[in-house]
């Protein structure tokens, strides 16, 4: 079954990386210390606007703004849904 979500205009969906569990030393982080993921992949985008296309496409990994997007939950899945611009990069 796939995913049954489809960003508007100049929107896009993206799943959100894990945080991290560990620092690099090995010390656990509790969950009330984590920082929210700002990386993640785009698993839908929308159509655009006119004489706007969008750069970023389904599979891209991406560099986003620590408080970007809304958060929204399918199927038991988190993922973020933002505009573009709220995109920083494509990493990799």
């Amino acid at each position: 079954m796939g995913l049954n979500v489809k960003p508007l205009a100049d929107r896009v969906l993206v799943e959100p990386a894990a945080a991290e569990e560990k620092t690099a030393g090995g010390i656990i982080i509790p969950d009330a210390a984590k920082e929210k993921p700002r990386k993640g992949v785009v698993v839908a985008v929308g159509d655009g606007k006119k004489d706007e296309p969008l750069v970023v496409k389904v599979g891209d990994n991406v560099l986003y703004g620590q408080y970007s997007g809304t958060d929204l939950k399918v199927d038991g899945v988190d993922y973020l849904i933002m505009k573009e611009s709220d995109i920083y990069a494509i990493v990799g």
